[in-house]
């Protein structure tokens, strides 16, 4: 592992031009469940019937009954330390794009500038009549809530059976091509057409450094089988040995 995280720093500060791609991992050490893990939401929703667009045009009080309590307690979640690192490593030049499958928006709050949130934020809601738009936690009451021209609100998330936003995804491929390094952090690799971009990334030149509780990319160069907030943490200090 002593190698793997001096590899990894060295590739991430000499290179630089890296590209990170975060999926539920990153986040969930700052108390937000993941989507398919054990004991994920999937686990206990389905998400055909609870995150469907379908069902969502019929009745969005399924959605609302998984959702509403994150987005009216949304100041509750910050950032952990694996998302500040990358606020530092944004600063330093060596980040220069985040792509993330997360709707937290808790990059964002961290302070990383450059974020392309392929899946959308639960930290914008918008009225499906008239277009008003909220911002979390201030929504009104209900399940589902309603605006106040009568219409209802649905967060600005993609559902099943939504497309990805295309000014999103074009955005996320052109960075996957044309970065050095692509970090990829928490993410399973089941969901596309994110779970493809390292491979798109490889196939351009890139070197794939993972960061993960279990291996989900076989061609990755690099490998560090560990929390994001303990991984982060200790790389972001091997990278400072060599920008000093």
């Amino acid at each position: 592992m002593e190698a793997a995280y001096r590899e990894a720093a060295r590739q991430l500060a000499q290179q630089k031009r890296c590209v990170v791609l975060s999926g539920a991992g990153i986040s969930a050490e700052s108390g937000i469940p993941t989507f398919r893990s054990k004991g994920g939401l999937w686990e206990k929703y389905d998400p055909a019937v609870y995150a469907s667009i379908e069902v969502f045009r019929k009745d969005p009080s399924k959605y609302w009954q998984i959702r509403g309590d994150f987005i009216r307690d949304y100041n509750r979640y910050q950032p952990n330390a694996a998302h500040r690192a990358l606020v530092e490593l944004e600063q330093a030049g060596i980040v220069r794009q985040i792509i993330t499958q997360n709707i937290d928006g808790l990059h964002r709050k961290a302070g990383s500038r450059q974020v392309i949130e392929i899946h959308g934020s639960l930290r914008e809601i918008t009225c499906l009549q008239c277009g008003k738009q909220y911002l979390a936690p201030n929504v009104p009451d209900g399940t589902p809530p309603h605006c106040d021209c009568g219409g209802v609100l649905k967060p600005n998330t993609v559902l099943f059976g939504e497309s990805l936003p295309p000014q999103a995804l074009d955005s996320a491929s052109r960075e996957a091509q044309t970065c050095k390094t692509m970090l990829v952090i928490g993410t399973s690799a089941v969901v596309y057409p994110a779970a493809a971009l390292p491979s798109l990334a490889k196939q351009h030149g890139a070197r794939i450094i993972e960061v993960n509780i279990e291996r989900a990319f076989p061609d990755a160069d690099v490998v560090i089988l560990e929390k994001a907030t303990v991984a982060m943490t200790r790389l972001l200090e091997e990278i400072r040995t060599f920008i000093v």
